[in-house]
């Protein structure tokens, strides 16, 4: 079995999700902080962010890497909504915005309540098409990911847009620094990291999860697992509707009911994650300097 050192396995069923046989592979290295990778199967390639060398770099197995956009507003974490446009939170701005068609930018957000938002860090966008984004302050505690600010929101909140009114609102705003986030396959459950161990090992490394009523409310928020080695950053759920982490150590899975099943190792800390290729069933992994992939035997839920 090639590289299953790889592999960590805390519970059997995790071995019927990967494939021993499948070694880590390192697509690109040369990053400061390689996060937020989003997939185009119709264009079959990934995006990424570099966030503190302003640059989007985008991979294609048959060119490799070339840079996309520079500067990039030091751009995190990265989604595409249901038109398939990419949709994209950026520090150096504090807002989310939507790359059109025709390679045009619109602004979706950038204020709450008369006050600029934080810096957007992750996003994802549910099937009837609105937009949840988590914004923490990372892009303004420093220069480095962003430009340091004081923050004119009072909290660190989870928010929902809708794209088609522009109505913005606060949907939690409770978190330490919400950060990652992610829907159930069936989109009645929403889990969002919280990494606020990063800057202050008491404070929180978990991810929380929420119920969806009443189309876009969110209740019943509980502690869905914690993260053993390092914090919780990106996030994504796969067909069967477990959960996969980013961690120092590497990638952690956890089934439906919060039980962690298995890791994937990566010689780096793991900014983040999402599925990708034609059947949803490689996983790319942004980690600090790299951007690797490794096929697993699930696909991943998120769309298109």
């Amino acid at each position: 079995m090639a590289e299953a050192s790889i592999y960590e396995i805390h519970d059997p069923r995790f071995r019927q999700m990967i494939v021993t046989s499948a070694g880590l592979d390192e697509l690109y290295s040369g990053c400061r902080w390689a996060e937020g990778p989003v997939w185009f199967n119709d264009a079959n390639q990934l995006l990424w962010s570099d966030i503190p060398n302003q640059r989007m770099l985008r991979w294609t197995p048959e060119s490799g890497v070339s840079v996309y956009r520079q500067p990039s507003n030091f751009t995190n974490g990265h989604t595409r909504d249901r038109q398939g446009r990419l949709i994209s939170c950026e520090h150096g701005t504090r807002r989310v915005t939507r790359t059109e068609v025709d390679g045009s930018i619109t602004v979706l957000a950038d204020r709450f309540e008369g006050g600029r938002l934080n810096s957007p860090n992750d996003v994802v966008v549910k099937s009837d098409g609105t937009i949840w984004f988590t914004d923490p302050t990372y892009g303004i505690m420093s220069d480095y990911e962003g430009y340091r600010a004081e923050p004119e929101q009072a909290t660190r909140n989870v928010y929902r847009l809708d794209p088609m009114t522009g109505a913005l609102a606060a949907v939690v705003t409770d978190f330490t620094q919400p950060n990652g986030l992610a829907f159930s396959p069936d989109e009645t459950i929403l889990y969002v990291a919280d990494s606020a161990a990063s800057h202050d090992e008491s404070l929180p490394r978990h991810i929380r999860a929420f119920d969806v009523v009443d189309v876009n409310r969110l209740t019943n928020g509980r502690v869905f697992c914690l993260i053993d080695n390092g914090i919780p950053d990106g996030i994504r759920t796969d067909v069967n509707g477990n959960l996969w982490s980013s961690a120092a150590d590497g990638v952690h899975c956890f089934d439906p009911a919060g039980k962690l099943i298995g890791k994937i190792r990566v010689p780096q800390t793991v900014a983040n994650l999402t599925f990708g290729g034609p059947q949803r069933n490689r996983l790319f992994i942004a980690a600090t300097r790299s951007v690797y992939s490794v096929y697993v035997a699930v696909s991943g839920a998120q769309l298109p």
